[in-house]
């Protein structure tokens, strides 16, 4: 009886299991291209999509900030995959926490979006090289985008492991992924078609067997287009040029598609922070999809490029260009993810082009931002106390060769005192701070072309440190490959060069809390500070940052990202779901004011206020 009972048992497990896996599977669609539309499931689509980075968001906030694209009218997400972000050493893989981009995906299904997936190893993005880990710098003779074997090496390696975790989630899968992107604005770059062609054969061979594209601007289309994959062309809006340009690159047939369309832009350091007018641009949205045109709007919602992770633009005829923390962009969702004015002018272009019997979910409420109580810093340790151990060589040593990504490095030298003369630092990347015997002697910034300082030596032995910051590598242009940071060739005094350096990595890739301590802190030099604080309540909030100096902020070990005195970034988006009820910790990383302990904090409507002046 026991044993009949037994068998009855598992069958009825096993009943049950399989009628759950059933409940469960995954629906194969089929999503191709037609002569002038899309077809999702044979029927005709319109990609309406924007961009959205799951980097750039908390992990926390994804689905939330899903519901508000459904809530706008979009019916797809875009978003790159990031390689600095999975492989930040070689051969070491992270997809963990905020860098689970599978999971990213697999949320925007359950919010009924579809992607488009952008896993190419250049991203550009205005994040730091591009996408690229800063260990390709140190594989002598690697040159990226482009036939070289090492790189095509890592290239495969990295492709591999992106397409386990993703090539399953495709539309033809059963998943939600619509396309695939090759390449990156490879015209803007390059025109080598092989190169393209292998790309494409690395997409597939990594399991990307669905729709592939490749997007580009208009005056790079023929370079960065390949004969088989749709192109996309970014940038423009008026639907008879996007017509024209699609047909001849893609034998007089569609889809039409814009893979980037700009509602606005992005800021760098020193810069107004860039808005254009909402209206125009929903006018502009209105025309295109009216046209039957299929979109991917760059950005939807920008969010925040938290800790070091900002690029830098730079050509031969402008300065060096690091981006700001904030990647606000004056999209339609702002940047803690609120619906902005232009949202709702977007959201209406939208419902006017929609079919006659769909509708748009309600609008989710703003999320509640609120000033924290100020803060008063107690404990505080100047760089010279943060001391490991150094690294010793006669010249001064790079970043990369140091294998520190980002951060800062301190580079210290002893000279011969009781002189006037010129310390200049050759190829400075990119912001220096140049101390005497521990005191600021003066700052260099490599957007100013300041690489040299006039210096009075007191008598004696002279102890030399420079402080410099790693504030972006270049994310665009010929320059990749010109990207380590750091003193990246030699330090002179009135023309004789200085030797025999020690370096002290300062990477700040975590905060060692315990070596800060009450009082520590000089006048004068760069200083780390923390301090505690209690809420009951947990709100979204912005630090305002200014009347600090330069520096980085952190919160319960979340780096918010980078504050500068310039602007025009002067505050600090910190949201609710990295704060807690009860005690929170925050650190400061302070470049030019040490003397500042008091830190206050901004709601949404006095922030509101700044940014409109």
């Amino acid at each position: 009886m026991k044993s009949i009972l037994k068998h009855v048992i598992i069958k009825v497990i096993l009943i049950t299991c399989f009628a759950s896996l059933g409940a469960f599977a995954q629906v194969k669609h089929t999503f191709k291209l037609a002569d002038s539309v899309f077809l999702l499931d044979n029927k005709p689509f319109q990609i309406i999509s924007g961009e959205m980075h799951y980097p750039r968001i908390p992990r926390e906030a994804w689905r939330d900030r899903m519901k508000m694209a459904k809530a706008m009218g979009l019916n797809t997400i875009g978003t790159y995959v990031f390689w600095n972000v999975h492989e930040p050493q070689k051969d070491q893989f992270d997809f963990s926490g905020n860098n689970d981009i599978a999971e990213f995906v697999r949320i925007a299904k359950e919010e009924g979006l579809w992607v488009l997936l952008r896993p190419s190893p250049y991203v550009c993005a205005e994040w730091e090289f591009g996408g690229y880990p800063f260990w390709l710098q140190n594989i002598k003779g690697l040159q990226v985008r482009s036939k070289e074997a090492q790189y095509l090496k890592e290239y495969k390696e990295y492709i591999t492991e992106i397409g386990k975790r993703l090539a399953p989630l495709q539309v033809n899968h059963g998943g939600n992924i619509l396309m695939v992107q090759v390449e990156n604005e490879y015209g803007s770059y390059g025109n080598d078609k092989e190169y393209l062609k292998i790309n494409e054969q690395l997409f597939k061979d990594a399991g990307f067997d669905g729709v592939l594209s490749t997007c580009d601007p208009v005056p790079a289309l023929e370079g960065g287009h390949l004969a088989g994959l749709l192109p996309g062309v970014n940038g423009i809006d008026n639907p008879t040029q996007i017509r024209t340009l699609i047909k001849k690159y893609n034998n007089g047939s569609g889809p039409y598609f814009v893979p980037e369309w700009y509602p606005a832009w992005f800021d760098w350091w020193g810069t107004k922070h860039h808005q254009v007018d909402p209206k125009t641009y929903a006018n502009k949205l209105d025309t295109a999809l009216k046209g039957g045109i299929s979109i991917n709007m760059y950005m939807f919602h920008g969010g925040t490029t938290r800790g070091f992770m900002n690029g830098a633009n730079y050509n031969d005829s402008t300065a060096y260009e690091p981006q700001i923390s904030s990647y606000d962009y004056d999209a339609p969702l702002d940047e803690a993810g609120n619906a902005t004015e232009k949202f709702m002018l977007f959201r209406e272009a939208i419902r006017k082009n929609l079919p006659a019997n769909q509708t748009l979910p309600e609008v989710p409420a703003a999320k509640p931002a609120a000033a924290l109580p100020a803060i008063t810093f107690t404990k505080s340790t100047d760089i010279f106390n943060l001391v490991g151990k150094p690294k010793l060589s006669e010249q001064p040593l790079t970043f990369e060769a140091l294998n520190q990504p980002y951060g800062f490095v301190r580079y210290n030298s002893t000279i011969k005192g009781g002189r006037k003369g010129v310390i200049k630092i050759n190829e400075l990347r990119d912001y220096g701070l140049v101390y005497i015997n521990k005191k600021l002697a003066g700052v260099l910034d490599r957007r100013l072309y300041q690489d040299s300082l006039i210096v009075n030596l007191p008598a004696g032995n002279v102890q030399l440190d420079i402080l410099v910051e790693n504030m972006g590598r270049i994310n665009f242009g010929p320059y990749l490959l010109k990207n380590n940071k750091g003193i990246t060739k030699n330090v002179t005094f009135n023309g004789r060069e200085i030797k025999s350096w020690k370096m002290y990595p300062l990477p700040f890739d975590k905060i060692d809390t315990q070596k800060i301590k009450p009082k520590v802190s000089s006048q004068s030099a760069a200083v780390l500070k923390s301090a505690s604080f209690n809420l009951t309540k947990v709100t979204d909030t912005y630090l305002d940052m200014r009347k600090w100096g330069k520096g980085l902020v952190w919160v319960n070990g979340h780096n918010l990202g980078k504050y500068w005195g310039i602007g025009p970034q002067q505050t600090i988006y910190l949201p609710a779901e990295w704060l807690k009820k009860g005690k929170n910790e925050i650190v400061v990383f302070e470049l030019l004011k040490p003397q500042q302990n008091t830190l206050t904090s901004l709601d949404k409507a006095i922030l509101n206020e700044l940014k409109s002046k």
